[in-house]
Parts: C-alpha cells; sequence; structure tokens
C-alpha cells in the first residue's frame, strides 16, 4: 500500500475549509469588479529567466525549478507579479490602458514553513498598468481598504511609504549603491529586530550610516509629522513626497485617513518597487505579518518589452489572512454546503424527489436528494451532518395529496400539508433567516 501523503508546506483542504475560502474568494472577486477589474491568468510553468529576471535576494532561492522533459529550464511561479509583467509584454497590442486586472491563483515557494506560511498557497492580486499618477496609487489602497471591510475584517492598518524618498536618502548619506541590500536588510526589521538590523547594516553601510538609517525609518508621529521629517532627511521636497502628500489628501476627502499610517519602515524586499509601497495587518494579531502588501513598480516590464508600462499592485495572502481570521474569531459564517435535504421516501418517488430538489434549486437554495431509502434517523442525521437547515418529505401519502413535509431541523420542528410553493417558500425563509 502506497502511503497517503503530502509533501510538507503543501495541504489538503477539507470541505469546511474549501468553502471558507471560495466564499472569500467570492467576496473580493464581487469588490474588485465593483471597481471595474477584470480578471485574467497565467501558466503555473514559466521559463526560468523569465521569472528570475528581476526576482533578486532570497525569492530566486525559493524558486521550485528544473528541467522539463525536452530539457528546458523552467520554474513555478513564485508570485502573480512578475508573469503578469511577461503577461503585459505578450498582450499589450491586444489590451487597453490603463489595464485594471486581478488574479486568483496557487503560487509556489520552497521556503521553511510557520503559521500561515506554506509552500504552495494562494495569492489574490490586482493591479492598474499603464498610468503613473497618484490616483492609481489611491485606487490601489482604496481596493485593499473596501476588500477588507467587504470580509467583515475591523481593525485593519495600512502602512506606507515610498522608495523613491528612501533612495533619496541613501543617496543623500552617499550609499545608493547599496540600496537593494539596505532595503532587503530594512525589510527584515519585524522578523529579526532593530538590533540585529542595526548589525546588519553597520556591515553594509558603517555605524554613522547604520545609526542613520534606524532613525530614517523609526520616524514617529502623525502622517504629517512623519513625512516632514522623511522630506527633511531626503534633501527636501520632490516628487515623491507630494505623491504621498496627494494621497493623504485624498484618504481625507474620502474619510478613510484613519485606517492608514505613514510608516518610513516599509520598504518591500523586491527589487521590482519604484513608488509607493504598503503593507496591511491586522491590529489583533500584528505578530502574523502582512496579509495584503505591494507597490508601484514601474520598470518591472521592461525586462521584456521596450514599451513603458507603469504599474501598480497590491496582493492578499488567502491562506495567511485565513489563519489570522480564525485565529482572532473572525472567520465569518461558515456556509453549510446544502441548505435542504429532500429525504428518500422509498425508490418509487426517486423522479418526484428530483424533481422537487430541482424546484428547490432554482429558487436559489442548495438542495441534495438522498440516494437510498434507508431509515427516517439516519438520514435527518446525515442531513444534519451536512449543515442543513430544512429536511423536506415526501412519501407516497404525500405525493398522492400533492403536499409536502418541511422539518426545521434547528427546532425540530415539522411542517406538513404545504404545496410545494409553500414548502419552497418556509425553506427559504430559513436559509435567508440563516444567511443573514
Amino acid at each position: 500500500m502506497i502511503q497517503p501523503r503530502v509533501l510538507k508546506g503543501f495541504r489538503d483542504f477539507l470541505p469546511e475549509t474549501e468553502i471558507q475560502r471560495r466564499g472569500i474568494v467570492k467576496i473580493l472577486e464581487e469588490q474588485f469588479r465593483l471597481f471595474g477589474f477584470v480578471p485574467i491568468d497565467t501558466p503555473i510553468l514559466e521559463y526560468t529567466e523569465v521569472l528570475l529576471g528581476k526576482g533578486g535576494g532570497e525569492t530566486d532561492k525559493q524558486v521550485y525549478r528544473f528541467e522539463d522533459h525536452g530539457g528546458r529550464d523552467v520554474a513555478m511561479r513564485f508570485d502573480l507579479t512578475v508573469p503578469f509583467a511577461r503577461f503585459m509584454a505578450a498582450h499589450v497590442n491586444e489590451l487597453y490602458l490603463p489595464f485594471k486586472r486581478y488574479h486568483m491563483a496557487k503560487v509556489f515557494r520552497g521556503e521553511n514553513t510557520q503559521r500561515g506560511r506554506y509552500r504552495e498557497f494562494m495569492q489574490c492580486d490586482f493591479d492598474i498598468v499603464g498610468t503613473d499618477t497618484a490616483s492609481a496609487d489611491f485606487e490601489i489602497l482604496t481596493m485593499m481598504h473596501d476588500s477588507f471591510h467587504a470580509l467583515g475584517v475591523s481593525g485593519v492598518t495600512i502602512r506606507l511609504s515610498h522608495r523613491g524618498i528612501f533612495n533619496r536618502f541613501l543617496a543623500h548619506r552617499g550609499i545608493a549603491k547599496d540600496s537593494a541590500e539596505i532595503l532587503r536588510t530594512v525589510d527584515k526589521l519585524s522578523k529579526i529586530g532593530s538590533d540585529a538590523v542595526l548589525e546588519l547594516l553597520e556591515e553594509l553601510s558603517g555605524k554613522e550610516n547604520a545609526r542613520a538609517i534606524l532613525d530614517f525609518i523609526g520616524a514617529e508621529g502623525d502622517f504629517s509629522a512623519v513625512l516632514e521629517k522623511m522630506e527633511d532627511l531626503a534633501g527636501g521636497e520632490d516628487e515623491d513626497t507630494r505623491r504621498l502628500k496627494d494621497l493623504k489628501a485624498a484618504m481625507a476627502r474620502c474619510g478613510i485617513q484613519e485606517s492608514f499610517v505613514l510608516d518610513p519602515s516599509i520598504t518591500r524586499g523586491l527589487d521590482y518597487y519604484t513608488g509607493v509601497v504598503f503593507e496591511t495587518f491586522l491590529d489583533e494579531l500584528p505578530q502574523i505579518g502582512s496579509v495584503c502588501s505591494g507597490g508601484r513598480y514601474n520598470n518591472l516590464a521592461s525586462l521584456y518589452t521596450k514599451q513603458e508600462l507603469p504599474g501598480v499592485g497590491a496582493s492578499i495572502g488567502l491562506d495567511r489572512l485565513m489563519a489570522a481570521l480564525e485565529e482572532i474569531g473572525s472567520s465569518g459564517r461558515k456556509e453549510a454546503p446544502v441548505e435542504a435535504m429532500v429525504l428518500c421516501m422509498d425508490e418509487e418517488g426517486t423522479g418526484d424527489f428530483h424533481a422537487l430538489a430541482r424546484r428547490l434549486r432554482a429558487a436559489g437554495i442548495r438542495a441534495e436528494v438522498y440516494p437510498d431509502p434507508r431509515k427516517l434517523g439516519a438520514q435527518f442525521s446525515f442531513a444534519e451532518k451536512k449543515g442543513a437547515l430544512a429536511a423536506v418529505l415526501l412519501g407516497e401519502e404525500e405525493r398522492k395529496a400533492g403536499t409536502v413535509t418541511v422539518k426545521d431541523l434547528a427546532a425540530r420542528k415539522n411542517h406538513g400539508g404545504l404545496s410545494p410553493e409553500e414548502a419552497i417558500k418556509l425553506v427559504r425563509e430559513l436559509t435567508k433567516k440563516e444567511r443573514n
């Protein structure tokens, strides 16, 4: 016998968890469509040179890479952003700009597993390509804010900064040549702490510069106060600080400024970010890390095309989000796989049972027919295990009379002598009450 096992960092999803996950995906998709975003998909496998052209650092070490049967050097996508850049370069002439996409699919990273982090996981990405404006940046930030609200998740803080300001600060200190490694080091702040980061920065840029960097990323106060200090340390006002001021004004105009914090320690580790960067944290569980992150990447597509395609986007780590929501008890109502169970009273009534189930489904009720004429107790038990709210009985006498009996499984109450229309209305009322 072959042992039924799965690889470390990979998982099976039982129905209860998969229903919850798909429920979250459905809500997010509805939210994305409200903003005018359209869906796309890309292959899981890409040429390695496509994926690693600008990944940089630790990501390259985590990629699942191998030679396929045709001798090609291929790799499994580690995120949805790099394949999207390749997608845009390949199809830009078939699309319209600016192009707003969302993509929800699995990605793969051979990293160490921990709470909420797996080697196979699902990302929900949304991007705007073809424009470099405060409006596009703000739309991504707004959609992040509204998506968590739609999921019923309260206590969400979106922390943002700007790569351009940090790069100007490094140039002002004369250490711009080490910017990529410094950015990646600062990005480790929440994982290894300020002392460890300081030690690494001292090795890169010396003690004085290391302490100056910590002073920059440690700026505190409200949005305006932090921005003023960042601006001063970076050498004054420029396009990057004006962009943050425009975003702050838009947040205030829309009444959502309380959900955003200007945090210069937010840098994002990947090399391709060039402008605004952001990460999202649950206030009740900050230690689990960011559940939605991203930023502006104006040069990523230049690896694949000479056409300028500035972009901005974000990604929700669905698995990490689900783990966090479960821990804080905000995973939402668990949707039952079936709402009404039509019982099998006898073999002769098979067609009638299925005809009634079809009418229930036509009314928007998830309905199932029990396949075997077992004892009613066993059928009731099965219905309750699947989370059904109602059991529908259509015995021989009821079929002759043209009536239906509905049992409210929660209240343990029978409603007999109903017409099919009345039975459907009753079940709909039960399901409506439960859904609300």
